[in-house]
């Protein structure tokens, strides 16, 4: 009987998905993704509404809701902004920033990673698309969404390179 439950629970353990990567902040993207040579990725974001979307929480007394924190924070409960961390901590993954759309970046943020598109996805970058914005951007779930046209929203945010 021991074996039989010792090996469900190994069974059950292989199951379950191992996730590595890590948030580790726009900071750090910043570091690369800043420079003319790279769209100025991190400036662009920077003067969105995106990168200032939990301040409007604040703002509104809403900075502890966790239905809202989900679209106003990076990688809300999956280890990027948490439910009564340290400030300190949280203050890295205020806002809507680039690993929300593009996935945890400690997998792929090394250079000799980032210079081979196909090997940065298989670490875990993200590619995002119109399937992703509408987790926030949906008027049905969320009925005091402004509208959103995909095509129209991704001007407003375009930082690929140039």
């Amino acid at each position: 009987m021991k074996r039989i439950l010792i090996s469900m629970i190994l069974s059950a353990l292989i199951l379950i998905p191992v996730y590595s990567a890590k948030y580790v902040g726009a900071k750090k993207c910043k570091l690369c993704h800043n420079s003319t040579r790279h769209g100025k990725a991190y400036k662009t974001l920077y003067h969105t509404k995106h990168s200032k979307a939990f301040e409007g929480l604040v703002k509104d007394g809403k900075a502890d809701d966790p239905y809202c924190l989900v679209c106003h924070t990076t990688g809300f409960n999956e280890g990027g902004y948490k439910m009564g961390a340290p400030d300190t901590y949280n203050l890295k993954f205020e806002g809507v920033q680039c690993e929300e759309c593009h996935g945890p970046g400690s997998d792929y943020m090394k250079n000799n990673i980032m210079k081979d598109r196909k090997k940065a996805i298989s670490k875990g970058l993200k590619i995002p698309n119109e399937k992703q914005c509408i987790k926030c951007h949906d008027k049905k779930k969320y009925p005091w969404a402004k509208k959103f046209v995909y095509k129209e929203r991704l001007k407003q945010i375009d930082h690929r390179y140039r």
